[in-house]
């Protein structure tokens, strides 16, 4: 044995990849409805958070309510609807530490590869800690790495950018010495990033713009939620859970009206941005996109912010195309030139699935693209590995608590059926879909890269947490699908 392959490496029970929100959620619900077990959380950064560590840019927050972003078995804490960064960066490091979870975090610990023995049932699993590789083993491997690269972000090429005399910036690597008082900004992008950076950076900026080649639908949300505030003299077990299942109908409904009724929900947003915005204000340029309502995701702004910063005339929109940067701004198409000090490219992200790190079964290289995905949760062919994703039409970590509770239930049928192994066997029945029935840019960009899903269940994500209750919360683990041995 190599230094590297030390002859006998450490061995953990359950080893959980990310320390953010997934992961954090997933080793809380290991640590308490598996005490006996032992856990590692391998974060490849220098700190807990994920995505809320990682983003700095103004007005950072969440694009779902917190009362469905938020635990299910941990109470959102105040009736904050939209929260903001640092609040829910210190609920997460609250809840870590009150499940002792943030003892098991390892940081530094870059996961460069996973290798599965059918012989001995374990995953061989390298880590890359300070240039320095360490060898770990384990009987479940849980991938909670999100599903998009923290080392770079969508940045398309912009023709002349070299030539621009200001500041590019883009949001995911935002520089914390950065001052944009009483300059003029250019923010390019449409989407949840865009729409939360303009209203933030406005007012303090000389103005705003944001640039956009095709418009995005935007939906006001009270930044507190009314009924948590009628309700906040109730005890918290009884108020919560009313509150939170408001959220959740609420959200099913509206996105099954979209669906089924896509002009309804059309005329309803248009509207809501006329009463907002301007007499006048060209709505259907810079407001109305080709798209139906949910075919991309819709972003939320509290409080109607954005429509207000550009009602005080501290914000624009512009709907064009980019013809080239120049020495003191944007070029557009239209033959416009838009001054510029700071240049913020949202322009999205770059999807990494599975923390991007390699697996293998039994020395064979698995190609995520040649897999079919079990409940959205589990590789068609991969052994005793977990991975979680969040919904693309709702609240992210529902669909992460419902995946906890699943590898929670599947860890103890393993321990009560005294089996050591699961896998998910595919049907080659099963026609194939895209994993992600969705049209936002950086889906639409990584899906060679994906699993597929299938046509039917079990391989079928059907993006509704209501049915998700019953068939991955409540659902048979002896399905004819999952084979145990």
């Amino acid at each position: 044995m190599t230094p590297e392959h030390p002859a006998h490496p450490e061995h953990v029970d359950v080893i959980v990849v990310g320390a953010g929100l997934s992961g954090i959620g997933a080793a809380c619900q290991l640590t308490e409805r598996h005490p006996g077990k032992s856990v590692a959380v391998l974060e490849a950064r220098e700190a807990s958070g994920g995505t809320w560590d990682l983003f700095r840019y103004p007005g950072i927050r969440s694009d779902s309510d917190m009362f469905t972003f938020g635990y299910r078995w941990r109470p959102w804490p105040s009736d904050t609807a939209l929260a903001d960064g640092p609040l829910i960066l210190d609920y997460l490091r609250t809840v870590a530490r009150e499940y002792g979870v943030d003892e098991k975090i390892r940081y530094r610990h870059r996961v460069v590869g996973a290798s599965w023995d059918s012989a001995t049932s374990r995953w061989t699993v390298e880590v890359d800690v300070a240039g320095e590789r360490r060898v770990l083993t384990t009987g479940f491997l849980w991938s909670c790495g999100g599903y998009y690269d923290y080392e770079q972000g969508h940045a398309p090429e912009f023709p002349g950018a070299a030539d621009f005399r200001g500041q590019v910036v883009h949001p995911q690597f935002w520089p914390e010495d950065l001052d944009h008082a009483g300059k003029k900004v250019v923010v390019i992008g449409s989407g949840a990033t865009a729409v939360t950076l303009v209203p933030a950076m406005a007012g303090t900026a000389e103005h705003v713009t944001m640039l956009q080649r095709s418009p995005s639908y935007v939906a006001t949300r009270p930044g507190r939620d009314p009924l948590a505030r009628r309700l906040e003299k109730l005890p918290r077990a009884v108020a919560y859970p009313v509150i939170r299942w408001k959220n959740i109908l609420y959200a099913a409904a509206t996105f099954k009206l979209a669906r089924v009724r896509p002009s309804i929900v059309k005329k309803a947003l248009r509207d809501a941005a006329i009463r907002q915005l301007p007499e006048g204000y060209d709505v259907d340029r810079h407001f109305r996109p080709t798209y139906n309502p949910w075919d991309q995701r819709l972003c939320l702004v509290p409080d109607g912010d954005l429509f207000k910063a550009i009602r005080r005339g501290e914000a624009s929109v512009v709907t064009d195309t980019i013809e080239t940067f120049t020495e003191t701004g944007i070029r557009l198409t239209s033959g416009e030139e838009l001054e510029a000090d700071i240049i913020v490219t949202a322009t999205g992200l770059k999807l990494k699935p599975f923390g991007g790190f390699d697996l293998t079964v039994d020395g064979a290289a698995v190609k995520a693209h040649e897999t079919m995905a079990y409940k959205a949760l589990m590789l068609s062919g991969v052994p005793n590995f977990a991975f979680t994703i969040g919904y693309t039409n709702a609240s992210w970590t529902l669909k992460a608590d419902l995946v906890s509770d699943y590898v929670v239930r599947l860890l103890e049928h393993l321990d009560r059926t005294g089996t050591t192994r699961v896998v998910a066997e595919r049907d080659p029945d099963v026609g194939e879909r895209p994993l992600m029935d969705f049209q936002s840019g950086y889906i639409l960009r990584a899906l060679d890269d994906l699993p597929v899903q299938g046509d039917r269940a079990p391989w079928m994500l059907r993006q509704n947490y209501i049915t998700d209750l019953r068939t991955i919360r409540r659902g048979d683990l002896e399905d004819g699908v999952l084979q145990f041995s």
